[in-house]
């Protein structure tokens, strides 16, 4: 089916230079959200955006695309007349046509499904939904139980108003009527705009059948206009996934404290602490324990490894049976093969590390290839940059390398070497032997204390 999506609002009570469709729910522009929920329905047609304010902000953010394309709605006369920019760019022999719309995020692909299955035995199908308190919305008029118009808020009389179910802007309409019906809509209302809510009206006079379906959740169809509104449907959708984790049998000691702004996938007894944010793609296999205030993203954690408070993650592999942390710093290229200590104020980059290695204290180890069982002391710095080049440090298997030492690359530490602490190593180290580089220390007899003159 063809499936256009409006995109064209300004969002003025964002009171954001960012288009309103681009403000992010989980870490992604609402947009995102919509066009997830309405892929497994486009069947390799392009879906149609509508845009309008910001439509070069939208268009850039999705120039890489093939599955869009935009039709521009300038000036913005209403949902009706943006629908009317779409027509030219729809696929006429398609039977169908999807309108949903870019500033409501939730919408799932299960109700869309449901409208699908209605609209086999229906030509019109609209998302409605019954709220406490409508006011603000567009009440759906029935007769004899189908819907035969929406009348808007501003436009309602005082019973219209007491109607609680309400259109939700979303809905299946036959492609064939959908050009006659888009040249028959007037601005004749409150707005002076034209409301495609008006085509159930010219529906119903042609004796189309109509049908209404509803979403599980009130959520699915809330729209955002405000950054109030945005940060409740951003708690509403981590909820949801932090119920999906805790029916998986993971456990969240707060799940109204964690982030995901990607896909997280767990293992069995994984236990996250509160206040973690997950981006990307995170794996974590079973028997993980994610310490309070950490910062994941695209990284896998081996089972039983345990992640202390207070740590970041980026583009890292971490082998089974860890412990990194706290405030330890993964960054992209870091592998370690497993059971490795990672301590406080470790920082690792494009490295790999073998397996049983320990950098337990204020260390940097980045651009290098460091063998198992092996031993960083505190202060341990790979000098890996000169500049303009970086350069890689190879440390064998079952070294030791002395607390404050430097290692200047490109150098290299056979196995069973042992550095001295204090060291600044510029040239390979011989296997299993000392090696370390020092001035001698000496003390200076007669030597005092300089004093402040008076």
């Amino acid at each position: 089916m063809n499936i256009v999506i409006l995109a064209a609002g300004m969002g003025k009570r964002m009171r954001s230079r960012l288009p309103k469709v681009l403000q992010p729910i989980a870490g992604r522009p609402m947009l995102d959200h919509v066009l997830d929920a309405t892929a497994p329905f486009a069947a390799g047609s392009p879906r149609i955006i509508v845009v309008g304010h910001g439509a070069e902000a939208v268009e850039a953010r999705y120039a890489d695309r093939t599955d869009v394309r935009f039709a521009l709605q300038s000036p913005q006369l209403g949902t009706g007349h943006a629908l009317m920019q779409a027509v030219p760019s729809l696929d006429k022999n398609d039977p169908a046509t999807l309108v949903c719309l870019g500033d409501v995020p939730l919408l799932s692909s299960e109700t869309i499904r449901r409208m699908t299955e209605a609209a086999e035995t229906n030509e019109m199908v609209l998302l409605t939904v019954e709220l406490e308190n409508p006011t603000g919305y567009g009440r759906i008029k029935r007769a004899e139980g189908r819907p035969y118009a929406i009348v808007e808020e501003k436009d309602a009389t005082d019973d219209e108003r007491r109607i609680r179910e309400v259109n939700t802007g979303i809905m299946l309409l036959p492609t064939a009527r959908l050009e006659g019906w888009l040249s028959s809509l007037t601005n004749t209302n409150a707005q002076g705009e034209y409301y495609l809510t008006d085509v159930l009206a010219l529906a119903a006079h042609e004796g189309v059948s109509i049908a209404a379906v509803q979403p599980d959740h009130v959520w699915e169809v809330e729209g955002v206009n405000s950054k109030p509104q945005l940060a409740r449907l951003e708690r509403v959708w981590q909820r949801v996934q932090a119920d999906r984790l805790m029916d998986a049998g993971v456990t969240l000691l707060d799940p109204d404290r964690i982030d995901i702004r990607g896909t997280l996938t767990c293992g069995r007894d994984v236990e996250i602490d509160v206040g973690c944010v997950f981006e990307g793609n995170v794996v974590l296999a079973d028997g993980v324990k994610i310490g309070a205030n950490c910062v994941l993203k695209n990284v896998e954690v081996g089972e039983d490894t345990v992640i202390l408070p207070f740590c970041h993650l980026e583009g890292a592999r971490v082998g089974a049976a860890g412990r990194i942390g706290p405030y330890s710093r993964l960054r992209p290229g870091a592998e370690l093969a497993g059971g490795n200590h990672i301590g406080n104020f470790v920082e690792v980059k494009k490295s790999v590390v073998g397996e049983g290695t320990k950098i337990n204290h204020l260390a940097y180890v980045g651009d290098a290839d460091v063998g198992a069982r092996v031993n960083i002391g505190a202060g341990c710095i790979t000098c890996n940059y000169d500049g303009v080049n970086k350069f890689r440090t190879v440390i064998g298997d079952d070294a030791f390398i002395g607390s404050d030492t430097q290692l200047i690359a490109p150098v290299k530490v056979g196995a069973g070497a042992t550095i001295g602490a204090g060291t600044t190593l510029t040239r390979e180290a011989p296997e299993g032997k000392l090696t370390l580089s020092r001035a001698r220390q000496v003390t200076i007899e007669g030597w005092k204390r300089p004093v402040k003159k008076a």
